[in-house]
């Protein structure tokens, strides 16, 4: 047992909550001093050793980063997040997960907790609303993910661009009457760039827009497609893949003349699901490469700041 030996056994062993063991663990406050005595003791009595990233939040270890993702669930920032983690665990940086759920509020809470423990950097997930003010004293020891801000590391995707080739190819292939299913333009990447990209297509074309922009949900995707669909519409672009699969949902519950099909995002999920969707990669796996190889550079060499876009490429 004393390998396998978890924080609940701990728990249980000790007459505490889960809780208490996990702030005795991370040396926090709110433990009396007999009840910490008295877990650690259990801890010492089995042997037990906890990871090496909880030993890190503990200050123990001097190479630690932090990723602060905005959706745990999130398709497109868990392609980035698995190609950093191979490039922080070459360069023995253990790595620490943290949600932000689109909330500026939790941002700052994560980053204040980070202030306190010894931490060499982090990866920030970005959306619109973030501060700049709140990340100023990380300034060399951060990078932004998705979004640019003066001042700041950061790795970027080409929204524009993968929207004009995804038109492009679309308009190649005869189409003329292309929706599209987007993201609300209080989003300056996903939703207002990308949505403007095919704006400007269409004025260049002399094409008809004809466009909805819900969210990023999969349900949203499913419940506002028919809103873009008329008679006369032989193609659907989707903002994201997570769109793309709600539509598709739809599509195939109702019925209807052939259509094609685009998305911006290429995600494992997609291909498997639909194929036959015209898809372009945006480089999420190259981003989160890049943004863990400046991260380290920047804490190691005192690298210089530098704004990191990735080129989309159809897929």
């Amino acid at each position: 047992m004393q390998n396998r030996l978890t924080i609940k056994d701990i728990a249980r062993l000790s007459g505490v909550g889960k809780s208490t063991v996990s702030r005795v663990l991370n040396n926090e406050s709110g433990v009396s001093e007999r009840t910490r005595e008295r877990v650690e003791a259990v801890m010492r009595q089995h042997g037990f050793s906890p990871s090496r990233s909880a030993r890190a939040m503990r200050g123990q270890s001097d190479k630690v980063v932090a990723i602060i993702v905005t959706r745990l669930d999130s398709l497109s920032e868990n392609l980035a997040v698995q190609t950093m983690l191979p490039c922080l665990y070459e360069q023995g940086y253990d790595p620490i997960m943290m949600e932000s759920q689109f909330s500026t509020k939790l941002v700052q809470e994560h980053l204040d907790v980070l202030s306190h423990r010894n931490i060499d950097g982090v990866i920030l997930f970005g959306f619109t609303g973030i501060d700049e003010a709140m990340l100023t004293p990380w300034r060399d020891t951060l990078v932004l993910m998705a979004r640019d801000a003066e001042g700041f590391a950061s790795v970027c995707y080409d929204d524009e661009g993968a929207i004009r080739i995804l038109m492009q190819r679309l308009f190649e292939q005869g189409h003329r009457h292309i929706s599209y299913l987007g993201v609300p333009e209080s989003d300056v990447t996903t939703g207002l760039r990308r949505h403007e990209a095919y704006l400007s297509f269409c004025r260049q074309h002399e094409l008809t827009p004809n466009a909805v922009l819900p969210g990023l949900a999969m349900k949203q995707g499913y419940d506002h497609v028919a809103k873009v669909l008329n008679e006369e519409t032989t193609a659907l672009l989707c903002a994201t893949d997570t769109l793309a699969i709600g539509a598709s949902k739809y599509l195939q519950q109702h019925p209807r003349t052939p259509l094609q099909l685009a998305s911006v995002g290429n995600t494992p999920l997609l291909k498997f699901l639909h194929p036959e969707i015209l898809t372009v990669d945006p480089g999420y796996a190259q981003a989160g490469k890049q943004a863990a190889l400046q991260l380290i550079a920047q804490v190691t060499q005192h690298a210089e700041l530098r704004q990191i876009t990735i080129p989309a490429a159809l897929s």
